[in-house]
């Protein structure tokens, strides 16, 4: 293998969005490659095809695109070491395993599951680990067709070597695992297609990869990959594991958290007799099995987009955990990138912001941790307000754009310098979505702006109906202007705040309630300003209409 040049990989699934975790790990491996001038490499592992989501593999690419991941090699830009996608790599595989089982490291088997089953329970009862028993005499081809054609899963085990095996680590340091620790695993399965551990091995040698950076859970598997390594006659790569990413509570970061809370919900809805059984199945699209399975814990039941119509049903907000789920949020892709960087890694220094640049110079494995690191959602909350701070006005507008795209929010349709200047507006936001909680119902239709009852009960009703009178007040001082500018607007609040003996916040906190239905938007005269003459007059006396 030339391992003169630096060449990494990220090599996800297409089972889905991109978790967050994932995300890391594929920034770490582009910038060690970008640290030492090698090549970033993006694998499709789709080999599972059982697993294998339609659509997976466009957002994960959509994904890497929007934190600014990009591949010098993948299934978009191709490269000298393709096909990236491991469906279409089979021949490398077969000619693979047609080598070790000719060299007699793997060999060919056909338990039916409940035959494993047996074999396992009998393990269990006599208190031992269950190991796969390999045959003293290794089946021969003929044997295998015959077991097939009777209609028996035909498996390809690799044959483990019976001793101990030290793997160096570059984060880890030298990570020893005892003789007999693994069994032979299955590389080739009854359909044809090769496992993961086996396809990994592969391609990690044809795609010429250098270094494997990837998360801690998978040290497990590095032996029985050194061990495939060694029998095909492969250099193995280096090896670094990353700490995990956990929750703040120090659970792992999982989609199933999303399960958790939505059912969570559910229950408590039935538990209240507001939901029943079939009513989960009936909001999620689901058959009455499925969602009485999914309420007794079996997450795989049902899927994200039937969890989700639960929990759009139920009122519930999910925790985000994959990368589009931050992207909806509103969340810069800048700002995410920098935090996901540093949980596990420290450029040292006490540095928090950095630039992508930046992170590049200060990477290195001296700089990552051993232990698992805490996704500290407030913290992210806190960066990501920095860098809306501190973003420029053209930078704002693109990403807000892009995000009123995704989540096809009705303000993606007002043109740049009425955009501009609401987000102006807006300063102080903590994500895009504060743009339209704070100005979205300037721009909605004056039927549709739904009053907060406490805003109503607070600010228009307190004193015997005071924010009323105001407003009533308020409505010929308001049209009566000819020139509807911010300081025509302006001055007419606070002449009648002087005219009636009270504060600005009197006069102003009544009419912002009845232009947005709250007590939250832009600068009231600028609000006021936006929303034009013709709707602010319409909107006071619709607000007036409601007493």
């Amino acid at each position: 293998m030339n391992t003169d040049m630096v060449r990494a990989r990220f090599a996800p699934s297409p089972t889905g969005y991109l978790h967050v975790g994932g995300a890391r790990t594929a920034l770490f491996n582009w910038l060690f490659c970008r640290k030492h001038g090698g090549r970033f490499i993006l694998r499709i592992e789709d080999t599972d095809i059982l697993r294998n989501i339609e659509g997976a593999e466009r957002k994960l690419l959509d994904d890497l695109t929007w934190l600014g991941i990009e591949p010098d090699e993948g299934p978009d830009q191709g490269g000298p070491y393709g096909p990236y996608r491991q469906s279409e790599r089979r021949d490398l595989y077969e000619a693979a395993v047609n080598k070790l089982l000719e060299e007699g490291k793997a060999y060919y088997a056909w338990d039916t599951p409940d035959e494993l089953d047996v074999l396992r329970k009998a393990a269990q009862a006599e208190k031992r680990t269950f190991r796969y028993p390999r045959p003293a005499t290794l089946p021969t081809k003929a044997e295998a067709d015959r077991a097939r054609a009777e209609g028996r899963p035909v498996v390809v085990r690799f044959r483990v070597p019976d001793e101990p095996i030290t793997v160096h680590d570059e984060i880890l340091g030298d990570v020893t695992f005892g003789a007999g620790e693994m069994e032979d695993l299955v590389i080739y399965k009854s359909n044809g297609w090769p496992t993961y551990h086996f396809a990994v091995v592969v391609d990690d040698y044809h795609m010429q990869i250098s270094h494997v950076l990837r998360a801690q859970e998978h040290l497990m598997n590095t032996p029985k990959h050194v061990f495939m390594q060694r029998a095909l006659g492969y250099e193995p790569p280096k090896f670094a594991h990353l700490p995990l990413v956990f929750n703040i509570d120090g659970t792992k970061m999982s989609k199933r958290d999303k399960h958790k809370v939505v059912r969570k919900a559910a229950k408590d809805l039935i538990k209240a007799g507001k939901w029943s059984a079939d009513d989960v199945a009936r909001i999620a699209q689901a058959t009455s099995k499925a969602a009485e399975a999914w309420l007794d814990k079996a997450d795989t039941e049902l899927d994200m987009e039937q969890v989700t119509r639960l929990a759009a049903s139920a009122g519930v907000v999910m925790p985000e955990i994959d990368v589009h789920d931050f992207k909806l949020s509103g969340y810069l892709p800048e700002a995410l990138t920098n935090f996901v960087a540093l949980i596990g890694w420290s450029p040292g220094g006490d540095r928090e912001m950095l630039t992508r640049q930046e992170m590049v110079e200060y990477f290195s494995f001296d700089g990552i941790n051993k232990a698992a690191g805490r996704f500290d959602r407030e913290k992210l909350l806190a960066v990501n307000t920095t860098y809306c701070a501190e973003a420029k006005p053209e930078r704002l507008l693109a990403a807000f754009r892009d995000w009123a795209a995704c989540v096809d929010s009705s303000m993606k349709s007002l043109d740049d310098a009425t955009l501009s200047r609401v987000i102006e507006l807006c300063k102080g936001m903590r994500t895009l979505a504060d743009v339209v909680s704070k100005a979205g119902p300037l721009f909605a239709p004056d039927d549709s702006i739904v009053f907060d009852p406490d805003a109503v009960t607070k600010i228009l009703q307190k004193k015997n109906g005071q924010g009323y009178a105001m407003l009533e007040q308020m409505l010929p001082a308001l049209e009566s202007i000819s020139a509807w500018t911010v300081s025509e607007i302006d001055g007419a609040i606070k002449g009648l705040a002087e005219s009636a003996g009270v504060s600005m916040g009197d006069v102003a906190q009544p009419l912002r309630v009845a232009i947005a239905g709250r007590a939250v938007s832009p600068a009231i005269a600028e609000s006021v300003e936006l929303l034009g003459k013709e709707k602010t007059l319409n909107r006071v006396r619709l607000c007036l209409s409601r007493r």
